[in-house]
């Protein structure tokens, strides 16, 4: 099995390493920095291979070129954004795999928060890491797509495995679920979540990951189809694209 490790940086960032026991190869998701990359490195005596980006924003890629001259190591990163990735060795696109040892992930094209958003999903280990398209109980913000792309984007992971664990970029769960609940405040699997969410917080322990099931169950950007929910924004009879967008220009204000 593939070993993962999480490293908190920045101000809610996580980055993640992760490693074939078997090939010894590891991999660093969206660094945003390189020294606390090199220090778990150094720590477990990997070596890294590649960097995977899933976008070109700097809390994403920052760490890049420092990693590349320390290790050597590929960065595979969107062909879309080749020209705003540093260090850029691989340009991958929608269906491409990348391997790690023995094991391999499928790049899904997941345009909305970015224009050239990707995401890897290992899809024999259940594995998805996904980068700022997707947030436990949330979603990525729309800096550069529009509302009907993140919602196609969002259509294809919930159609993921309800057993796949994802790994996002981001801490941001707290905040995602106290707005979860100005929708769906009588949601019991929401108020359970919460108050296990609230009890990891309070020990500084990360709420990531989450599995697409839990999502399924408490994410309002998964849940368009919800009575409640479309009750609450008022847009009972209105199409699943516009449902979204009004739950993400809620969260944008929230």
């Amino acid at each position: 099995m593939l070993e993962i490790i999480q490293i908190p940086v920045l101000t809610d960032n996580y980055i993640y390493l992760i490693h074939d026991p078997v090939s010894k190869d590891t991999a660093a998701v969206d660094p945003a920095e390189a020294r606390p990359v090199l220090e778990v490195l150094a720590n477990q005596d990997w070596k890294l291979a590649c960097i995977l980006n899933t976008h070109h924003h700097r809390d994403h890629v920052g760490g890049n070129l420092e990693l590349q001259q320390h290790t050597g190591c590929q960065v595979i990163a969107p062909l879309a954004d080749r020209h705003r990735i540093p260090g850029i060795d691989r340009g991958v696109s929608e269906g491409d795999t990348v391997t790690l040892g023995r094991h391999s992930a499928r790049v899904l094209f997941t345009p909305g928060h970015t224009l050239g958003h990707i995401v890897f999903h290992f899809v024999d280990d259940r594995l998805l890491f996904c980068g700022d398209t997707l947030f436990v109980m949330g979603c990525g913000r729309l800096f550069e797509g529009t509302a009907e792309q993140l919602w196609h984007s969002l259509q294809r992971l919930k159609a993921l495995p309800a057993d796949t664990q994802f790994y996002c970029t981001h801490e941001y769960t707290q905040n995602n679920g106290r707005f979860a609940l100005t929708l769906e405040p009588d949601n019991q699997a929401l108020r359970e979540r919460m108050q296990r969410v609230a009890a990891l917080r309070a020990n500084n322990r990360p709420t990531v990951p989450s599995t697409i099931g839990e999502e399924l169950a408490t994410n309002p950007f998964f849940r368009e189809d919800s009575p409640s929910l479309q009750k609450a924004i008022g847009l009972v009879n209105a199409t699943p694209v516009q449902i979204f967008a009004e739950v993400r220009r809620l969260k944008d204000r929230f």
